[in-house]
């Protein structure tokens, strides 16, 4: 006796769009940058060395990198110094930003979601993918949230065989 057995795949036949915010975060090189380096001595910022040290940089070590400006030296930094470092590297650099790692993921995120063209989600049950190989800020997964509530029929949020409801049109 022979019977045909047709395998379904539920989820595919569902409709439910599959979204990885991963595919959103943007590839390139992370770089810091430590101020206390352009001190004397780590404390003090004199202008003629410190510009001398910026000046000294290879702007080259920065091509296509994601950079972020931080001090980690108990000394106050006038701000015209991140000016100066900025524009010696912004023409190599993707992005240069003051703060730490996690303040340019962050920021990397923002815009990423921002400037991601959702519209082909208009009136779909969405999925976000709960697990990642990837660092992802909690502030985007908000921000995804404020882009799709306005157009998706619904939004889930882990995997097919275990989601969260988190609303629906």
């Amino acid at each position: 006796m022979s019977e045909d057995f047709e395998i379904k795949n539920k989820v595919a036949d569902s409709g439910l769009v599959n979204f990885d915010i991963s595919a959103l975060v943007p590839k390139g090189q992370r770089i810091g940058i430590d101020l206390k380096d352009f001190l004397f001595e780590g404390l003090i910022l004199r202008e003629k060395d410190f510009r001398e040290k910026v000046g000294a940089i290879n702007v080259e070590d920065y091509r296509d990198c994601y950079v972020y400006i931080y001090n980690s030296a108990d000394a106050i930094v006038p701000l015209w110094a991140y000016f100066l470092l900025t524009a010696k590297i912004t023409d190599s650099a993707t992005k240069v930003v003051f703060g730490n790692r996690e303040d340019l993921e962050v920021l990397l995120m923002h815009n990423a979601v921002q400037t991601y063209d959702f519209s082909d989600m208009t009136d779909k049950r969405i999925l976000v993918k709960g697990c990642s190989e990837e660092n992802i800020p909690e502030n985007a997964y908000i921000e995804l949230v404020e882009q799709l509530k306005p157009i998706a029929k619904s939004l889930m949020f882990g995997e097919a065989c275990s989601n969260v409801p988190i609303f629906k049109n």
